[in-house]
């Protein structure tokens, strides 16, 4: 405003001036000029002079405003190389004071929202850890400064926080994992004041895990115990809005150089390792070794191979039978998957199945089952040769919503009668699964298909859901009856499984009977079905057909 009054003054001036002059030239050449031509020149003279006031005082605002435009642009323009902190122009300032504040001010948002960016991109905003990002920056450059030192990578995974979200709902989950954040700094910190020179860095990675890096450590044993101190900061309770909370954490440990000698490499053998500490409870710490090394690469190839193995006609199934103890008849057989690898040769199922299921390759190998289970019992049908067959289903097969209809059309274009197959479910898969898939299993069931639980005493069993789930025949597991026939305690306890199964109407099979003492014994405790080597070992179906065939026409009476 100021500005603008004393553009208008000035302007005013140079005027008033441009008029005085052209009143002095028209006086002079009133009073002393006489002849004509003389006075023309003397009025083109004036004229000229107020013009060119005239033009000076319309210019010259223009031409400082053009100024200000100019250094706007230029300053502007100046953002390209990264400048935001310099202010507007001094002429921007005197000229245009209004656009000058909101430039500035404008500038001034665009930091902070970078900086906002900046701490969004680099910290975790639960807990305010580094994130996975910045934790990767800031680690390798600690690892760059270690020289020939060790260092050493702390990966901390929680158990059982899955159960806490799903009982209390996210938002109490974040609440635990910010208490969880600062009982891990109160170790870091712990740390730091025993030895500053660690400077160990903590941060959260996603979800339940986290990571603490040390880039200095003088002995293998010290960064053992701090994971030792970490398990046990997070074994106790969390009180979290009136409940008591137990999680305990599993935790890997690899170390610079033996182990890595990058921040990648180091994760990825702490990862590892964690896993291991998993395996065996939770709650402990394991150090990364060569045996996890050796194990990990083997499942690496494993899974490497497996995708390529159900395109390439790698797998096999086998049958072993399934002898009543009650009439001594075949009843039918289990359906073993194998797998005949190209340079292994023939691989039983424990050495590529927990791969499979860790890496959703499964589902697909479970695909190929029931098509082959499909094809070959369409072909007995026609033959004939109605046996029963059972295979087992995988959970990754029960989160495929189409997998009952899928199941129904694969034995539906083959002819097979639904009450030829039994369909086996692990007891964890069974306890598990939604009221919608124990309905789809109800309505199998109601159209003649067999279910079964599998490997029954390995894990939790709901009783409710037992007594009220769609089910013909339960399944022992073979840890149960390894021992029946020396060991009392061992009877004591598959005697009480036997009459819990009975309680709900279950047939019982026991698997894995080895010798014909524990065929005596599980016939006297009650056991319907039992399938093992003492009987018959797994074989190829025109060895099994052949075999029954053989069994029934000789000696199924006498086995008995």
């Amino acid at each position: 405003m100021q500005a603008g009054t004393a553009q208008k003054i000035s302007n005013a001036i140079l005027s008033g001036a441009a008029g005085f002059a052209s009143f002095f030239f028209s006086l002079c050449a009133l009073l002393y000029i006489t002849e004509l031509n003389t006075k023309i020149v003397a009025a083109i003279v004036a004229g000229a002079f107020c013009l060119l006031i005239s033009y000076i005082a319309s210019e010259r605002p223009n031409s400082e405003s053009a100024r200000a435009l100019t250094a706007l642009g230029e300053r502007l323009l100046a953002v390209e190389d990264g400048d935001l902190v310099s202010p507007a122009p001094p002429i921007v300032r005197r000229m245009m004071p209004k656009l000058a504040a909101a430039v500035d001010t404008l500038f001034a948002e665009v930091r902070a929202s970078i900086e906002n960016a900046h701490a969004l991109g680099m910290y975790d905003p639960v807990t305010s850890l580094p994130n996975r990002l910045h934790f990767r920056s800031e680690a390798d450059k600690l690892l760059g400064e270690t020289g020939n030192g060790k260092s050493a990578m702390l990966f901390v995974d929680l158990d059982r926080f899955k159960n806490v979200n799903d009982s209390l709902g996210h938002a109490r989950g974040d609440q635990l994992l910010i208490m969880v954040a600062n009982r891990l700094r109160v170790v870091v910190t712990a740390e730091l004041s025993e030895n500053v020179a660690r400077r160990p860095l903590l941060a959260r990675l996603a979800g339940d895990e986290f990571t603490i890096f040390f880039p200095h450590i003088d002995s293998v044993e010290d960064v053992e115990r701090v994971a030792r101190r970490v398990a046990l900061a997070i074994a106790e309770p969390f009180e979290l809005y009136g409940h008591s909370v137990d999680i305990g954490a599993s935790i890997g440990v690899s170390v610079s150089p033996d182990h890595g000698t990058s921040i990648e490499s180091l994760m990825r053998a702490a990862d590892i390792a964690m896993y291991r500490a998993k395996s065996r409870g939770g709650g402990q710490h394991c150090l990364f070794n060569e045996e996890l090394a050796a194990e990990h690469q083997s499942k690496v190839e494993t899974e490497k191979a497996l995708t390529e193995a159900v395109n390439d006609g790698e797998f096999q199934l086998a049958l072993q039978p399934q002898l009543s103890l009650v009439t001594g008849e075949i009843v039918g057989a289990e359906a073993l998957l194998r797998w005949n690898h190209p340079n292994d040769g023939l691989r039983m199922p424990a050495t590529f199945i927990p791969v499979a299921e860790r890496t959703g390759l499964v589902a697909e190998i479970g695909e190929w089952v029931i098509s082959e289970v499909a094809m070959m019992l369409g072909n007995w049908h026609r033959d004939g040769f109605n046996h029963r067959v059972s295979f087992n289903v995988s959970p990754r097969q029960l989160d495929r919503i189409d997998f009952f209809q899928r199941l129904r059309t694969a034995f539906a274009e083959q002819g097979v009668p639904l009450s030829m197959i039994e369909l086996e479910f692990t007891e964890s898969a069974a306890m598990e699964a939604s009221e919608a898939v124990i309905a789809e299993i109800g309505s199998l069931r109601e159209a003649g298909v067999h279910i079964a639980i599998d490997d029954f005493g390995t894990g939790y069993s709901n009783l409710a859901r037992l007594r009220s789930m769609p089910l013909d025949r339960v399944k022992l597991d073979p840890s149960l009856i390894a021992d029946i026939e020396v060991s009392e305690k061992a009877r004591v306890i598959v005697q009480a499984v036997v009459q819990l199964i009975k309680g709900v109407g279950a047939e019982i099979v026991a698997e894995a009977v080895e010798n014909a003492a524990q065929a005596d014994i599980l016939r006297a405790m009650g056991c319907d079905t039992v399938q093992g080597f003492v009987f018959g070992a797994p074989m190829f179906e025109p060895e099994y057909r052949a075999w029954v065939n053989h069994v029934r026409g000789t000696s199924a009476q006498s086995v008995a």
